[in-house]
């Protein structure tokens, strides 16, 4: 893996199945990721001092994380909520044909 290849997974939550449809798709179709799982959740959580409990849509981005500063500002951008969870995690091993599919499919630039 190159320095400039930094695989990872972003991690995002969405208040509803077509918020993040959307997200995934302006992700993948501007090359941001390289592909998006979309997954129902239950997230239990604290905002403005309350507990709440809510069904959201985690999205799994796979991407080069040397592009997460940009990611995370589209992300940004498409979002409905105040303050977004938006998580990067480093992928430390993988099968080296998905990863290098992952670093041949993301590159942000070129979709503009």
């Amino acid at each position: 893996m190159s320095k400039n290849q930094q695989y990872g997974v972003v991690l995002v939550t969405a208040e509803s199945e077509e918020q993040a449809r959307a997200i995934a798709s302006a992700i993948v179709k501007e090359k941001y990721g390289a592909c998006v799982s979309i997954t129902p959740i239950h997230s239990l959580y604290i905002w403005e001092n309350e507990v709440h409990s809510d069904p959201e849509w985690q999205l799994m981005i796979k991407t080069n994380l040397a592009y997460y500063s940009q990611l995370e500002t589209r992300i940004c951008e498409l979002h409905s909520y105040d303050v977004p969870e938006i998580i990067a995690l480093p992928i430390q091993m993988g099968l080296n044909s998905y990863l290098q599919w992952i670093g041949e499919s993301v590159s942000p630039e070129a979709s503009h």
